[in-house]
């Protein structure tokens, strides 16, 4: 096809209706890109012939080199579709279609979230021989919160004929088990959205019960009130005869849907197309006499075949066997013969037999026109899509209204583009591009007019300029013989230099610089935005009841059309595209929302599949370029969606990402974009996490008289204040509830500080703290919701008079305000003004309260534990962010505050003199008691783990085993996927033990398994690091110095000494033997 002009894209994009918003989604390595090539070939973007190796849209060098993509690009593509009415005529449509390949790999997941963000549809690609893999879950998943319409593409079924050798029969049945796991995939999806929709409005139902004064009602009595509704699920599945499957070979350039074979047979066979269309796929049969369907039931023990198998398998079965397999130049001119093909005679004499395949299915089932044709039909326009998707953007944690709320939304919802509507655009990322990319800086080619009018003016200044030099030697020889000087001659033919390179509107052509410039990948919703408006950029934080927060004002600087590895100029985008936007450096950081109004909520705020977890150091090679690394990470941060860029308090740069392809992207982006400088890089820097766990009979612990366990008594440096904490350990079950619902507990800390308009330290800051934790997904509860559940697993707990009535007493969470610890307020006669319950109550402290008084003429005053709640709040929160084992945060801790003494009777003594100064030392106090109670119990590190998934063949299972347990994984299940020989193997990995983990497996297998490492939370190492054999066994089996490693102690001393801390180590012992110099 002709290469398409810029020109026809830019008139499609004011036809919302014709439209379509789309994104390529799968597992690595199940064909996206070579997906994606076959559709630019369409348009003449490339060859036909280089479809599946030129790999267009990865357009950066590493993605060549690795053969996987790393960044979600974007392109747009045209499509003519002919239409046959009923009375025969035919009409033409013209289609515009925005296409965005994503990333596969589990490190890049976070270029996922923010393509489908921008999309209304998805083709969700499947290697029918790999199967149902770990990302094509994820990308499943990411699609329905996104609500984004996804079509099945059933890839690479070439290799079940060329690779597996499946008969048409047994390819039918494994292409129908693998539609069943799709299947089951997105029914659990649904349930899940059933099942919270319905928790939401029991909740609702009892509390508005509850306010009625109807205390006693049962839970099963509001249950069995509410009228549940039947929701219709047909239309989540993905079937053949609905036209939402396709069944594909990209790399050989055909695929097709059901309906192309409706077509072809319904004629041959009598029967109408819509009845064959049902049939088609299924456990239906045709009988040869008659002619007649059967279904399964009436067989009575004929062996027929499905229809699918004998109209459509068989006929591209039979083309691979006469090509590939055997080669059978009779059968291939049959076959060119029966299907009406023009194939060209030096093809069909090539020996390149995958090139003659290509060309005869190219033309019988093309690729582009199949695929194309199923996502003008099945995925919606943006007109269709936006009342749908929208709502769930502006209220993602509460229930959707059923009608706009004002007139952005009904402009939103209905894609408004006229000028009278609301701009509002969301930018899913910031991608660098060198700025002589850019279209306003690249050389454009001059029509033949404008190079004669360039020339003429060209040769009026070189004629302007040889008079001039005439005028003044003629002037020069009257009044003296000299010559001109070499000088003067030089000067001219300079200035002749400077007039030839400069342009028509006298600006000379400036050297070509590798500057990057940061272009916002955006979708505009509403209205239509132009070059040099101005609009509002709106943060993820921002709320349009604080209107001067988090926002800014920018002027549009360029629009850009995205066409893969470039881009071209745009004057206007309307409402429904995908665009490119410069300008908003500076003001959009990752991702943002961009409104000519500010009373626009902000529709940033994607969730992110995979969190950061691999850190590393970096400094420069030469410190004097420290500069360049502080501006090259600036870059990088804005550039990547995933990676996060900290200075730790030692001034340390450091970088978090998703994995380790991920690290060695940002590393080589930083030295050869960025910074452009030598960059050095620590050995990785994996989290770990402290926790306690009940001691063992047979260790030998101090044990204070009729003491708890745990309970500590410390006082301050002046001794004018006495603390007891006891440490408990928390039951596991409310551990893993708290951390999956940090992000509750911190909606209701922010609440808190909206409600009392506190401007205290932001928790902005500290989301990050427990990303790793919080379980993706989770829905935000309510203040009573969540405390009421966290009830109910404490009740679960084995010791239950411990946790009797505790909720009630919790003081604060740590670290960072929301981690899985607790703090409990168990001080006699003391109760917390701010309750956790709905609508923060207060709480009547008239039970022996100390009332505050002063005296004026003395300024003295009595001291109560009110003066030094923050500080003991402060305390708290640094003894959980710090452990005494490693200084790595701890979890599942509870301390007990079980007193708080003051001691000061002496009358002499200026009490305001002593509040001030006993602030610091109760936080220092209360930290050393928290720590000497926790070292009271055993304690134990916590490792971040992997969730690995491995494909392995047969030959090559022993070995992948073999890699897991040298870096002691776990082997969780293996399962042998049914028709294939490959074997699915999921572990668990510790993270430190992850490194060089991938590269190893491919080396082991030759490179026929490749891992995905997912992270999936904490796990605790069961091994106590101050262990020493004491036992008279013990000693005997391992001797003094223990020749057993202790993993603990080493994870816990390589920690301990990368942060500087105290080792108890020898460096040289027996001196004398370290000499290896001879006397002489």
């Amino acid at each position: 096809m002709p290469l398409v002009s810029t020109t026809q894209l830019i008139k499609l994009q004011s036809k919302v209706e014709n439209i379509r918003n789309i994104c390529i989604l799968a597992h690595v390595d199940h064909g996206k890109t070579t997906l994606s090539d076959s559709l630019l070939a369409s348009n003449g973007i490339i060859s036909t012939k280089l479809a599946g190796k030129v790999r267009y849209l990865d357009s950066r060098e590493d993605e060549q080199e690795r053969g996987i993509t790393m960044e979600a690009s974007g392109i747009s593509l045209y499509f003519n579709v002919l239409r046959k009415s009923l009375e025969g005529q035919e009409s033409s449509d013209d289609y515009l279609i925005n296409l965005i390949d994503a990333p596969g790999h589990v490190d890049f997941s976070s270029e996922v979230s923010t393509a489908s963000r921008l999309c209304d549809g998805a083709l969700v690609l499947v290697d029918v021989v790999e199967g149902v893999c770990t990302q094509t879950h994820a990308v499943l998943r990411q699609a329905w919160l996104e609500n984004v319409q996804p079509v099945l593409v059933l890839n690479k079924i070439d290799r079940l004929i060329t690779e597996l050798k499946l008969t048409p029969q047994e390819a039918y049945i494994h292409l129908n088990k693998i539609l069943e796991q799709v299947n089951a995939i997105m029914g659990t999806f649904f349930a899940g959205d059933i099942m919270e929709e319905e928790t939401r409005r029991h909740e609702a139902e009892k509390e508005k019960l509850l306010q009625q004064g109807n205390e006693q009602i049962e839970v099963d009595n509001i249950s069995a009130e509410l009228s549940l509704e039947d929701r219709d699920d047909s239309k989540i599945y993905f079937t053949p005869d609905s036209g939402n499957v396709v069944f594909a070979s990209a790399i050989d350039g055909w695929a097709f849907r059901v309906e192309n074979f409706v077509q072809f047979y319904a004629a041959k066979l009598g029967m109408k197309e819509n009845i064959l269309r049902k049939v088609l796929w299924g456990d239906y049969y045709l009988e040869p006499k008659t002619k007649r369907l059967l279904q399964h039931k009436h067989l009575k023990g004929r062996q027929l075949k499905p229809l699918f198998v004998q109209l459509v398998l068989e006929n591209i079965w039979s083309i691979y066997d006469s090509i590939i397999i055997n080669n059978n130049r009779e059968k291939i001119e049959k076959i060119v013969k029966t299907l009406n093909l023009k194939i060209l005679p030096r093809d069909m004499r090539s020996k390149d037999t995958r090139n003659l395949l290509t060309t005869i299915f190219t033309q019988w089932l093309p690729l582009s026109s199949a695929v194309l044709l199923t996502v003008i039909d099945q995925l919606p326009s943006p007109v269709v899509a936006q009342p749908v998707r929208l709502p769930k953007m502006l209220y993602p944690n509460t229930d959707m209204p059923e009608k706009p709320a004002n007139e952005n939304e009904k402009a939103l919802f209905s894609c408004d583009f006229s000028d009278t509507a609301p701009i509002i655009a969301y930018v899913s990322k910031m991608f660098a591009i060198p700025s002589n990319m850019l279209p306003e800086n690249r050389r454009r080619q001059l029509t033949a007019e404008e190079l004669r009018e360039r020339g003429k003016a060209h040769r009026e200044r070189l004629r302007a300029l040889n008079g001039q030099s005439e005028e003044s030697v003629s002037e020069t020889s009257s009044t003296t013989s000299t010559l001109t000087s070499p000088e003067s001659l030089d000067e001219s033919v300079e200035k002749i230099k400077v007039s030839s390179q400069t342009d028509e509107d006298g600006e000379v052509d400036q050297p070509k610089t590798t500057k990057e410039t940061f272009v916002g990948f955006a979708r505009l919703y509403s209205g239509t935005i132009r070059v040099g408006q101005k609009l509002y950029v709106l943060g993820p934080k921002y709320d349009p009841t604080f209107p001067d927060k988090f926002c800014s004002e920018i002027t549009v600087e360029n629009l850009y059309l995205m066409m893969g590895r470039e881009l071209e100029a745009l004057k206007e985008v309307p409402a429904g595209n995908v665009f490119g936007i410069g300008g908003l450096e500076g003001h959009i950081l990752k991702n943002g929302t961009l409104s000519s109004t500010k009373d626009c909520k902000s529709l940033a705020g994607v969730s992110m599949e995979s969190a950061p977890i691999v850190r590393v150091a970096l400094e420069p090679a030469e410190p004097s370029e420290m500069g360049k690394l502080t501006e090259g990470l600036r870059l990088l941060n804005q550039a990547d969606p995933c990676v996060e860029v900290l200075v730790q308090e030692t001034g340390e740069h450091v970088i978090l990402t998703a994995g380790e392809v991920h690290l060695e992207r940002c590393l080589r982006d930083l030295r050869e974009r960025f910074a452009k400088i030598e960059i050095q890089v620590s050995p990785p820097i994996v989290p770990f996490r402290e926790t306690i766990v009940p001691v063992p009979d047979n260790q030998q612990i101090k044990e204070k008289d009729n003491a708890q366990r745990g309970l500590v008594t410390l006082s301050t440096t002046n001794k004018y204040c006495t603390i007891k904490v006891r440490a408990v350990p928390l039951p596991q079950n409310v551990t893993t509830f708290l951390g999956k619902n940090a992000i509750t507990i911190k909606s209701i800390l922010d609440e808190r500080q909206q409600r009392n308009k506190i401007e205290t330290q932001s928790i902005e800051d500290e989301e990050d703290t427990f990303k790793d934790v919080t379980i993706k997904g989770n829905r935000i509860l309510e203040v009573d919701e969540f405390l009421d559940q966290l009830e109910a697993e404490f009740n679960k707990a084995s010791d239950k008079e411990i946790w009797k009535d505790i909720v009630d007493n919790i003081w604060a969470f740590g670290p960072k305000r929301v981690g899985p610890n607790l703090l409990i307020n168990h001080v006699p006669n003391y109760k917390r003004k701010f309750s956790w319950r709905k609508y923060h109550q207060e709480v009547n402290d008239e039970v022996n309260e100390e009332v505050l008084s002063e005296d004026n003429s003395s300024k003295k005053y009595e001291l109560s534990i009110r003066d030094f709640v923050e500080g003991i709040h402060t305390g708290f929160q640094l003894a959980t962010k710090s452990g005494p084992l490693c200084a790595e945060p701890l979890m599942g801790v509870a301390y007990f505050l079980e007193d708080f003494t003051i001691n000061t009777n002496d009358e002499d003594v200026d009490i305001s003199e002593i509040r001030s100064k006993l602030g610091g030392q109760i936080i220092t106090t209360m930290r050393d008691a928290c720590n000497k109670g926790f070292l009271e119990w055993s304690s134990r590190l916590m490792l971040a783990m992997y969730s690995c998934d491995v494909q392995a063949t047969t030959d090559t299972l022993g070995r992948v085993y073999g890699v897991i347990s040298r870096r002691r994984g776990r082997i969780t299940s293996e399962e042998l996927k049914e028709g294939t020989t490959f074997f699915q193997i999921f572990a668990l990995l510790p993270v430190v033990e992850s490194f060089g983990f991938a590269d190893e497996i491919r080396k082991r297998t030759s490179g026929a398994a490749s891992p995905q490492l997912i992270f999936s939370g904490f796990e605790m190492l069961n091994e106590d690091p101050f262990w020493v054999p004491t036992t008279e066994e013990e000693l005997e089996d391992l001797g003094e110095k223990s020749d057993r490693e202790n993993l603990a102690k080493r994870y816990m001393e390589t920690v301990r000494k990368r942060k500087g801390m105290f080792i108890d180590k020898k460096i040289v012992e027996h001196a004398e033997k370290q000499r290896t110099l001879k006397k002489k």
